[in-house]
């Protein structure tokens, strides 16, 4: 039985409004000496303006910069070795990820390859990076992820048609500046999608299986450990600033107070998640997202409430507490109602900001089901982390559920 925890987050956090007008002063106090920089982003963010802002805070330090591109969704395990050879070729010190959780994952596992040589491939799984990678910073451009300070980078493997991932404490970042200002350029889908990812992660992390109970086998080694004391406040307090914030940043683009709250809700839930862990909803994720390609958010934000539905029974006064931190008022329920008006409060917010109610609605046919339900099943690393013990045919029923 686990009976201690240990909390782990980015090397420095810089937060706030502009804060990116900072970034090159902190590179600085991080490295012996002014090095180059390979910002790893996408078109649209060059076609923006945001990586030239990123350039120039830079180039205000002293610090030049190089940009790669090629960035893209779900990018390929072998996107990575490119993006290495780019860093080499321009005499990189510094990666910096810059971007939504694409940009972000793809410079964490191209530090990991310029690190310790190699293909991505040979570091699949949990707690297989050898040591610490090739010096990193992020900036998120997107308010979901949170992955500027977790220690997890999702790819896909085209070659087997699924996305796998990377789970090491040494993939975080060196530095992490999240500059609200920089969400402001997100569509209004982008945000919605972000939006309901961050309440996922919070969610995941704030209902997970006690610390103290944590199936862990022996011998076995893992970055998720179950719920703390630490992930209760970082992942209650993300999930109270959705309830708060996410509608208005959808509904309005240019509400800076309600981009400051999103990007400090993901920000929160990131480092939540990334000790507690991700569950059940993540794993059913995992094969949707890969079979009907609808954005990594939008899956998880879907299949939500139908898998706290299902775990709501283990541990109803902790579903409770989502529906409060929400803004649901509890006073006078059940547990069994209050732990129900937690579901509801997550479907209506789902709702109201254009995330699709069913299964249905992304494309996927019923046939798909028992194969999504076969493939999650088999993601032990993050089911362990889930608050209900859930074997293959109560996942085919949550997706039955969910259809």
């Amino acid at each position: 039985m686990r009976t201690t925890w240990t909390f782990h987050s980015a090397g420095r956090i810089v937060f706030g409004i502009d804060a990116v007008e900072s970034l090159g002063d902190h590179l600085l106090e991080l490295t012996e000496e002014s090095s180059r920089v390979l910002i790893v982003t996408d078109p649209a963010l060059v076609d923006a303006g945001v990586c030239e802002r990123v350039r120039e805070a830079l180039r205000e330090s002293g610090i030049e910069s190089t940009v790669f591109d090629g960035g893209c969704p779900e990018p390929p395990l072998e996107l990575a070795m490119t993006c290495a050879e780019a860093a080499k070729a321009a005499g990189a010190g510094w990666l910096l990820g810059l971007g939504g959780g694409s940009n972000m994952d793809l410079a964490k596992v191209t530090a990991c390859v310029l690190a310790h040589g190699g293909h991505p491939r040979d570091y699949l799984g949990d707690c297989v990076v050898p040591g610490p990678v090739f010096p990193l910073a992020c900036v998120p451009t997107t308010a979901g992820t949170g992955s500027e300070v977790t220690a997890a980078s999702v790819l896909s493997d085209p070659e087997r048609g699924i996305k796998v991932a990377v789970l090491s404490d040494f993939l975080r970042p060196r530095l992490s500046v999240v500059d609200p200002r920089l969400t402001v350029s997100c569509p209004q889908h982008v945000t919605a999608d972000s939006g309901i990812d961050a309440l996922t992660h919070a969610v995941e992390a704030f209902t997970a299986v006690d610390n103290e109970q944590f199936p862990l086998p022996s011998g076995e080694r893992s970055v998720y450990q179950g719920r703390f004391v630490l992930t209760d406040l970082t992942a209650g307090k993300a999930i109270e600033l959705v309830g708060q914030f996410l509608r208005r940043a959808v509904e309005d683009g240019d509400d800076l107070e309600a981009r400051e709250g999103m990007s400090l809700a993901a920000l929160l839930a990131g480092i939540g998640f990334s000790n507690s862990g991700v569950a059940a909803v993540h794993a059913l994720e995992y094969p949707l997202g890969s079979a009907v390609k609808t954005s990594h958010g939008r899956g998880n934000g879907l299949l939500l409430p139908y898998v706290m539905d299902f775990n709501r029974q283990a541990d109803p006064d902790t579903f409770a507490m989502v529906a409060a931190l929400l803004g649901t008022e509890i006073d006078g329920l059940t547990d069994d109602a209050a732990a129900a008006a937690g579901v509801a409060a997550v479907e209506t917010l789902k709702a109201d900001i254009g995330i699709p109610a069913r299964l249905r609605d992304v494309g996927v046919v019923r046939e798909q089901l028992t194969e999504f339900a076969e493939i999650a099943s088999g993601l032990v690393r993050i089911l362990r982390v889930n608050t209900r013990e859930a074997s293959r045919e109560d996942l085919e029923s949550i997706l039955n559920a969910a259809y």
